[in-house]
């Protein structure tokens, strides 16, 4: 992973001011001018749920003090959309209604193969950052070259959130969340270890994250979590998804 997205761009009550440059007049001199905006990239995170207890808890790793984008802060494991996630071998598919809702939301804009892609790039990056694997394993026999170890399972898979970066920052994120029940699915966490990307992995509850500094949007996210498993603690398919982005400068919660 490249660059992580699980907190899709940052503090959404502070909205940056638009990056400017210079850019060149005719004649040569300098001038003062905004900058090309920033595409966003496709990019998806998971949430994965633990219900053992009384709180559900949620899995959050911290960032490196590094990283350009979003340093020294705890998130959920995620990053951005590779070229090739949407020829990953699946074992099980996403529900066909939510294939048809993501397709949906970008008005066919997206094939169902690209948005597939979110979800197995979603288990991809939590293999990647923090050794869990979702989906059963390869024998060494039938594992084509080049592949994951295992075949990603996403049928359990819940559509949580959507998060557009704001214009001005650095890196810019279309960043789909989803959940995921750690008791519905065949999931060794005692192999769960650091990475490279993330380090320091707690269990926080969903309802009260404070034990770990996090980004604003991802407090927004498990806020609406929270909310949704208050009205439906089965995390229900067909559940009404936030949308966080900008427009004109304010912060908008729309839902899909």
């Amino acid at each position: 992973m490249r660059s992580n997205a699980a907190a899709a761009g940052g503090a959404f009550g502070t909205v940056p001011k638009p990056i400017r440059e210079p850019t060149k007049a005719p004649l040569g001199r300098p001038v003062d001018g905004p900058a090309k905006a920033l595409r966003p990239r496709l990019a998806a995170s998971i949430l994965l749920l633990d219900r053992s207890e009384s709180d559900v808890r949620v899995l959050v790793g911290r960032r490196s003090k590094q990283h350009v984008f979003m340093p020294d802060v705890h998130v959920f494991p995620g990053g951005r959309r590779d070229p090739g996630d949407h020829r990953i071998a699946f074992a099980r598919d996403l529900p066909a209604p939510l294939l048809d809702r993501l397709v949906g939301i970008y008005r066919g804009r997206l094939s169902v193969s690209a948005v597939r892609a979110l979800a197995l790039a979603a288990l991809r990056e939590l293999h990647e950052e923090t050794n869990l694997a979702v989906g059963p394993s390869w024998t060494d026999s039938d594992r084509p070259a080049g592949c994951l170890p295992f075949r990603p399972d996403l049928e359990r898979l819940r559509y949580v959130a959507r998060a557009l970066t704001p214009p001005g920052h650095v890196r810019r994120f279309d960043t789909h969340f989803f959940a995921l029940f750690t008791d519905e699915v065949d999931l060794d966490l005692a192999v769960l270890q650091d990475s490279r990307e993330l380090e320091d992995f707690r269990w926080v509850p969903v309802g009260d994250p404070t034990e770990v500094a996090i980004p604003d949007i991802t407090a927004r996210i498990l806020h609406a979590v929270h909310t949704r498993l208050d009205a439906d603690p089965l995390l229900g398919f067909d559940g009404t998804v936030p949308y966080f982005h900008v427009r004109n400068g304010r912060p908008i919660r729309d839902l899909l």
